[in-house]
C-alpha cells in the first residue's frame, strides 16, 4: 500500500513500516462554526485573544454547531516529489549540508539516527514505541494540518515572501481552526494582501473583512498592520530572523515564534507547542511540572518539560506529527482510544471517552 502524502511538515529520514490494522479505521469528526455577523464580533471580556495560546483544535466554542454524525474523510494520495519553482525556473537540489527550507514529509522522519546520549537519562517509558505507533497511524491517513497548516502558507512563493506568509498564517491561526486560517490566507493572497507593503497600504477594516471569520479577526487585523509596518521599517519587508525579535512583534507568542523560526528560517531553537502537543504529551505522561509528577498547565510549561528529554532532532517534526494525531485520533473530546494503535501503552487510554456534557447528563439520570 503506497504511503500517504502528509503534512510535509516533518524532517529527517525513516523507512516506511507496515501499517497497523487499527490505523486503517481512523476517522475524524469535524465541527462547524456557526455563522457570525461581520459587523459584530463576539469578543467578551472573559474570552480575550492570547498570542501565547493556540486554541485552533480545542473543543468547539460556545455557539458552535456540532454534528456528531458529520464526518470528513481525507483520502490517501500518492507521494510526489517536491519541486520548488522561483520565477519559472526549477531550483536544483542543494547539497546535503544545506537543508532547503520548505514543507517536510512524515516519512522523512526518523529517530534511529539520534544521539540519545545528549538527552536526559530520565526518559518516559516506551516513548520510542509510542512515537513509532503514532507515526504509523499518521501515515494511514491525512489530517487537516497536512494540507492546511501554517507550514503550507505561501509554499510556492520565493523565500522572503513565503516567510512573511508563514508569519501571517501563524498569527491568524491562534484560536482558529486550520481550514479557516487556510481560507483567510488564500483570500489575502487573491487580493494581493499577503505582503508587508500591501498590508500597510490597506486599512484595518478591509483586512478584517478579508480574514473573517478567523477568531478575533478585528484584533488580528490591527496586529497585522503593526507587524507589517515593523517588517517594512526594520527588515525591508522580510521578517525577523531571531526568536526574541519575533516574540517582540504584536500578537506573536512562543508557539508562533518557534513555528516561524522552524519553517521560515530553518532554525530550530525550540519545540512548537500548541494545544494538541500540550494535551497529548500530558495524556502520554511525557511531561510534568518541575520537581513534580503533576501535569503541565500551559503549552509553555509543556515545551520546557519536553525539551529536557526529547532528542533535538525531533523538536521540529514533533509538532505536525502530534497535531495531526490530535486532529484524527487523540481528539480533545471523545478520543478514539478504541482504534488507537498505542492504547496499550497510553496511561490515559479509555479514561476520557465521553465528553463532559455526556457525563453530566448521565449523573442527572
Amino acid at each position: 500500500m503506497p504511503p500517504s502524502l502528509l503534512a510535509q511538515a516533518l524532517s529527517a529520514r525513516i523507512s516506511l513500516l507496515p501499517l497497523s490494522s487499527h490505523a486503517k479505521n481512523l476517522r475524524m469528526s469535524v465541527t462547524r462554526r456557526s455563522s457570525r455577523s461581520l459587523s459584530s464580533e463576539a469578543e467578551s471580556p472573559s474570552s480575550e485573544f492570547d498570542p501565547n495560546l493556540d486554541f485552533q483544535h480545542l473543543e468547539p466554542e460556545k455557539g458552535c454547531d456540532v454534528s456528531d454524525g458529520e464526518k470528513r474523510f481525507y483520502g490517501r494520495k500518492k507521494r510526489a516529489k517536491r519541486i520548488i519553482e522561483v520565477d519559472g525556473e526549477t531550483a536544483k537540489e542543494e547539497s546535503a549540508d544545506k537543508k532547503v527550507s520548505g514543507p517536510i514529509d512524515i516519512e522523512d522522519f526518523a529517530y534511529h539516527k539520534i544521539n540519545l546520549s545528549a538527552t536526559s537519562t530520565n526518559l518516559p517509558a516506551n516513548w520510542e514505541a509510542v512515537f513509532d505507533g503514532i507515526r504509523k497511524m499518521r501515515l494511514a491517513e491525512d489530517a487537516p494540518v497536512d494540507t492546511m497548516g501554517c507550514e503550507k502558507a505561501g509554499i510556492s512563493l520565493p523565500p522572503k515572501e513565503r516567510r512573511f506568509a508563514v508569519l501571517v498564517s501563524s498569527l491568524l491561526s491562534s484560536q482558529t481552526k486550520d481550514a479557516v486560517t487556510n481560507g483567510a490566507i488564500k483570500r489575502l493572497s487573491d487580493k494581493g494582501l499577503l505582503d508587508a507593503d500591501a498590508i500597510v497600504k490597506s486599512d484595518e477594516a478591509t483586512i478584517a473583512g478579508v480574514i473573517y471569520p478567523v477568531g478575533f479577526y478585528s484584533r488580528k487585523a490591527h496586529y497585522l498592520k503593526k507587524v507589517a509596518e515593523i517588517c517594512l521599517e526594520k527588515y525591508q519587508g522580510d521578517i525577523p530572523n531571531s526568536l526574541n525579535e519575533l516574540l517582540a512583534l504584536p500578537g506573536v507568542g512562543p508557539k508562533m515564534a518557534h513555528l516561524v523560526m522552524n519553517v521560515g528560517w530553518n532554525n530550530v531553537q525550540g519545540i512548537c507547542v500548541d494545544t494538541h502537543v500540550h494535551r497529548i504529551c500530558n495524556r502520554l505522561g511525557w511531561v510534568s511540572r518541575p520537581g513534580t509528577r503533576q501535569k503541565t498547565s500551559t503549552p509553555e510549561e509543556t515545551r520546557v518539560s519536553l525539551e529536557t528529554w526529547l532528542p533535538k532532532d525531533l523538536w521540529d517534526p514533533i509538532n505536525p506529527l502530534l497535531v495531526g494525531f490530535g486532529q484524527t485520533v487523540c481528539t480533545p473530546l471523545r478520543p478514539q482510544c478504541g482504534s488507537c494503535g498505542i492504547n496499550q501503552l497510553c496511561p490515559s487510554a479509555f479514561k476520557e471517552s465521553a465528553s463532559p456534557n455526556s457525563k453530566a447528563k448521565r449523573s442527572q439520570k
